[in-house]
């Protein structure tokens, strides 16, 4: 039944869009964690999606590139850019000239991506909502 294409597809996009937010928390939490179990301050992570077949039958029919597609977690990435450098010499973890390398985390831009992903978390819901609803109005009509 194509109604539950709507709801595997929106599935999918919740379980990624929620590694996001999770990610994105994970960065929010840190940023102020100078020193890490791997050294040097923490790292921020970014959550990268693709998309994927939704279901074993539309992995057969990707061959004749009719297949739906939802979307999973490809990657989660290490920026590898330089940490922030604050003169701060009574910090623990502060270098021989005062200074300490904190995370190079912007606490705007990571709440500007929480609130998107936020955004597209609750779009599919009301997509769910929408096709359940449809489904329920299909029954009422056929009954």
């Amino acid at each position: 039944m194509e109604i539950f294409n709507s709801f595997k597809i929106s599935a999918s996009a919740l379980k990624a869009h929620k590694v996001r937010l999770d990610t994105i928390s994970s960065n929010l939490a840190n940023v102020e964690t100078t020193s890490t179990p791997e050294g040097g301050p923490y790292k921020k992570k970014s959550v990268y999606f693709q998309s994927k077949p939704v279901s074993f039958e539309d992995t057969l029919a990707q061959q004749t590139n009719s297949a739906l597609q939802g979307v999973e977690v490809a990657k989660i990435v290490e920026d590898n850019s330089p940490p922030k450098s604050i003169y701060n010499p009574q910090h623990p973890d502060a270098d021989e000239n005062g200074y300490v390398a904190m995370p190079n985390i912007s606490v705007l831009k990571e709440m500007v991506d929480m609130m998107s992903a936020t955004r597209s978390y609750q779009a599919n819901v009301t997509s769910i909502n929408s096709a359940k609803r449809m489904a329920l109005k299909a029954l009422e009509i056929g009954g």
